[in-house]
């Protein structure tokens, strides 16, 4: 089947990507920088986006639902903030002065998000969860954390242990390991992380409590991708809360990913009260941003100069006037209206793929929340990362309906969380339904004794 927008005469679907992909193996270890790319079983190369669709360099449209892992919010080249854009290039894209722009992002956040009195901006995700935890550090004068088993939240050492954990290395349910994220990890960095199973009330109060006198914050991910993108229960977040006030520990939500479950946020939407938040994607509009923002009494180590703040945060590019614009003219573009608008339409794309599944007596559930959903090829909802693990016949599957939807012009995220954008259109609700469909009746992965 040609897909929509293949260049005629073109006699491999994928020749340049394959050929592009044959370049950067010679210049990048791996063929690409991010680990994140998904081949099938070479990378596709973009070409550009257009709303709701991306073309690749071998001409062929595909609707997305990855929107460069959640951030594209408008989906691609939303044009007010492009235009926006255009009108400040000229006008330099960094200075060592601060701007009127990061101003006015910032008063943005502060005004929606409740938790967030003051904010510092950085570039990315990671940082932001990094001085996150440094200014929890700071503030409490302990050194270690808490976090959910498997929640992922970006490249510092100690956000990441425990998220690659395997059932050969995640140790016993009443006592999760931290698990390295890579050879080499300082043995420090496992004693200085308490890893709890996500919706366990009890495991989290005993884990927490045991080790307070030590911890200085909690991560927590509201609804964390790589545990399945599954709502939290109040029990445990009650839990959760209710023991790390007891002993002095703060709350970090990372809302990098989670931001856009609506105007106020995901801590809002699931009633948690955190002392920091750390955010990224939406809120830069497309380009690169991170933000940790929190009470005054909290950011207010990030206050002085370097030498004299107790957490000295930099970045030769933090608050470049880019992101901030962009990011301003992207979240002005959200307000309530359009935030009810995204979740009715996940909210029929849920239901609608829960009822395809019904109708087949699949071997698939379907999880998320406002604009955010997985599928999942399970018989039953996972209430954590280890029920969210993938067998292999699972992943199996998963690459199968992966490969399928790509076929059918629609990238789907494999084993991570796929969103929705205000560019989609209920046509595109309608596409997905109805490829899926087609992927349960196809034999490819849908039927079978194997997947009813």
């Amino acid at each position: 089947m040609m897909l929509p927008g293949l260049t005629a005469g073109t006699s491999l679907p994928n020749a340049e990507s394959a050929t592009l992909f044959a370049r950067g193996c010679t210049v990048f270890p791996g063929g690409t920088t991010r680990a994140t790319i998904e081949r099938d079983p070479t990378p596709r190369y973009a070409l550009k986006g257009e709303g709701a669709y991306l073309v690749d360099v071998d001409g062929q449209c595909f609707l997305d639902l990855n929107n460069n892992f959640t951030t594209l919010i408008h989906g691609h080249a939303f044009a007010p903030a492009l235009d926006a854009v255009a009108r400040l290039l000229r006008d330099g894209t960094c200075f060592s002065n601060p701007t009127v722009h990061e101003i006015d992002l910032a008063e943005l956040l502060v005004d929606r998000i409740p938790a967030i009195e003051q904010v510092r901006f950085v570039n990315t995700g990671t940082e932001a969860v990094m001085f996150a935890i440094k200014a929890a550090r700071a503030f409490t004068g302990r050194s270690g954390i808490a976090k959910i088993e498997g929640a992922y939240h970006g490249s510092y050492d100690w956000a990441e242990a425990g998220q690659r954990g395997t059932p050969s290395t995640w140790g016993s349910p009443e006592a999760p390991a931290a698990v390295p994220a890579y050879a080499g990890t300082p043995d420090s960095v496992a004693d200085e992380v308490v890893v709890i199973r996500f919706n366990d009330a009890e495991g989290a109060r005993r884990r927490i409590a045991a080790a307070a006198d030590r911890l200085a914050c909690v991560l927590l991910d509201p609804m964390p991708s790589q545990c399945g993108l599954i709502p939290p229960d109040s029990d445990f977040i009650a839990a959760v809360v209710e023991t790390a006030r007891h002993h002095g520990i703060l709350i970090v939500c990372d809302e990098v990913l989670n931001l856009r479950q609506g105007y106020r946020g995901a801590s809002a939407r699931y009633g948690i009260e955190p002392d920091l938040v750390a955010a990224g994607k939406i809120i830069g509009g497309g380009f690169p941003i991170g933000a940790i923002g929190g009470s005054r009494r909290v950011v207010g180590v990030f206050d002085g100069p370097t030498g004299q703040a107790r957490v000295a945060q930099g970045g030769t590019f933090s608050a470049n006037p880019i992101s901030m614009v962009a990011g301003r003219i992207s979240m002005e573009g959200m307000t309530l209206a359009a935030f009810a608008r995204l979740e009715a339409m996940g909210d029929r794309l849920r239901t609608a793929l829960t009822a395809a599944i019904e109708r087949r007596q699949a071997h698939y559930v379907v999880s998320g929340a406002a604009s955010l959903f997985r599928i999942h090829p399970k018989a039953m909802l996972p209430r954590d990362y280890r029920e969210c693990y993938p067998l292999s016949d699972e992943a199996t599957s998963m690459k199968a309906m992966g490969r399928f939807f790509q076929n059918e012009g629609i990238i789907l995220p494999v084993g991570a969380a796929a969103c929705l954008s205000t560019a989609m259109t209920d046509a595109d609700i309608h596409k997905i339904v109805d490829v899926f469909e087609q992927f349960l009746t196809s034999g490819t992965g849908g039927e079978g004794e194997a997947y009813r």
